[in-house]
């Protein structure tokens, strides 16, 4: 018998890429049981659909440039739900592990000696590669895979080890790329990635406006310009990702100057 969520217990909860389908049993059943949710802008939409009548909704969600609470004042909210006996999920979009700022929550949640969980989801990246009906990894071409966030501040440099990151045996998948795709074209070009290195964009990925693109590695400030919308995007860059011919409607590498990007 599965133990239910106890009164001032905090469950930090992978919602998955989006797809509610994606989501682990249980997610599923941690998302029924909860009293509250306090829930990410990603959370994809049916998710919430799963909590029961009553359950109090809040949006803690951030998206670049528009936060509508700050990390302080989630952590704040979800210690003051615990401690007032409430069954407490934190949902956050994709794995709560991977760029989901947990650290920050767990360590609030034990200073306030709250009971904290986490229950793991399908992370974008995978869900991006099942879209493209492509491997991560491919033998004797892509035997490592790195995640890498490229979330910066406006005016700021990327704190990326270029020279690791552009191992030409790696895929790497990048988290909020779209914005800072001069810098890493730029950043591992200089550090020796060839600017025909293959790179996917896949926009919303898991959900039913998910698009898909392919483009390579010197094209793509121009392809993340003009190409995508204003979905969550992932990009995937590596030889793994040579799989024009697989997904079902990529830009063509022609559609673009053929320009290296300096």
């Amino acid at each position: 018998m599965v133990d239910p969520i106890h009164p001032g217990e905090v469950w930090l909860v992978g919602a998955g890429p989006g797809d509610p389908e994606l989501l682990t049993r249980k997610a599923e059943r941690l998302i029924g049981e909860a009293s509250v949710v306090f829930y990410d802008a990603l959370v994809g939409p049916g998710v919430l659909d799963l909590a029961r009548p009553g359950t109090r909704l809040v949006h803690v969600g951030k998206r670049s440039g528009r936060h509508s609470k700050d990390q302080k004042t989630i952590d704040k909210l979800i210690v003051e739900a615990a401690l007032a006996g409430e069954r407490v999920v934190r949902l956050k979009g994709g794995d709560p592990s991977i760029f989901g700022r947990s650290t920050e929550e767990l360590t609030a949640c034990r200073a306030a000696g709250v009971p904290v969980h986490i229950c793991p989801g399908v992370t974008a990246a995978s869900a991006a590669a099942a879209g493209l009906g492509a491997s991560l990894t491919l033998r004797g071409l892509a035997r490592k895979l790195v995640f890498l966030t490229a979330h910066a501040q406006a005016g700021d440099k990327l704190d990326i080890d270029w020279q690791a990151a552009a191992d030409p045996q790696a895929t790497l998948a990048v988290y909020m790329g779209k914005s800072s795709a001069q810098m890493l074209t730029v950043g591992l070009i200089t550090a020796g990635l060839p600017g025909s290195t293959p790179v996917a964009m896949v926009e919303n990925a898991s959900l039913p406006d998910e698009r898909r693109f392919t483009t390579r590695l010197d094209l793509l400030p121009l392809a993340a310009r003009t190409a995508l919308g204003d979905g969550p995007a992932l990009l995937l860059i590596g030889e793994a990702m040579r799989v024009d011919e697989a997904v079902p409607a990529p830009l063509s590498y022609s559609a673009f100057s053929q320009r290296t990007m300096p």
